[in-house]
């Protein structure tokens, strides 16, 4: 109950950072003196592709973490039986890592102008993100082949729901970056590709970050965390 809470914690915070940041009390109606006098009467300089990307990451943080606390309340339950930690979801970690290192490298590359670059970062991190799909998938099937299947038991249904949805998330994202990709491929500079790709590279390490979360509670290390946390701070 501990993970959740802070779970929920943190999501609600990054949520009330950015509300307070929107100005939602102020009230400019009540205010006198110049227009120059009260900035934030001006149109927001923030991008709407910007803004819709991180309400659509709040929701789905807000999402996953509904999910979290069930799978935390029913783990607590008598017939939970968890799944073993197999090697390849160490393995796909990794490529995960590295699907969002490369998103980052082509986020630099966009800002130094280095089209080469930036299309060499694109292609590596859209091909990483499909090797992380493939061994999902795999780990998936080497499960169910040694025996635990989707209805067998309740851990076992939640291990595969947490997967499937945040892979399922995943392909929405190779499916934006594959229409970035063909502007890459396209375009003869790098100026105006650059917020495209950074929309990619942040819908990316939101990707890994909410992953690194996922694995840490399906192999039982966020419990761990949490009481090396207690201890620091009691």
């Amino acid at each position: 109950m501990i993970t959740t809470l802070l779970f929920v914690t943190v999501v609600l915070a990054i949520i009330g950072w950015w509300l307070s940041r929107q100005r939602l009390t102020a009230k400019p109606w009540l205010e006198a003196g110049p227009i120059e006098a009260f900035p934030w009467t001006e149109a927001s300089p923030m991008p709407p592709a910007k803004l819709g990307l991180r309400i659509f990451m709040t929701v789905v943080g807000c999402l996953f973490a509904l999910l979290i606390s069930a799978y935390v309340m029913r783990a607590s339950s008598g017939d939970w039986q968890a799944l073993p930690v197999s090697d390849l979801l160490w393995f796909n970690t990794a490529v995960l890592i590295a699907s969002s290192l490369s998103l980052y490298g082509a986020q630099v590359a966009t800002n130094r102008n280095q089209l080469d670059t930036l299309k060499i970062a694109m292609s590596l991190g859209a091909a990483f993100a499909l090797i992380f799909l493939l061994g999902q998938f795999l780990l998936w099937r080497q499960l169910t082949s040694a025996g635990y299947f989707l209805a067998r038991n309740p851990a076992n249904a939640f291990f595969y729901l947490l997967i499937a949805l945040h892979g399922l998330h995943l392909c929405g994202g190779l499916a934006a970056l594959g229409k970035v990709g063909r502007k890459v491929w396209r375009a003869r500079e790098t100026a105006q590709l650059r917020l495209s790709v950074e929309l990619c590279a942040t819908y990316w390490h939101f990707l890994l970050l909410l992953w690194l979360v996922l694995l840490a509670l399906l192999t039982h290390s966020i419990e761990q965390v949490v009481a090396i946390c207690g201890r620091f701070f009691a």
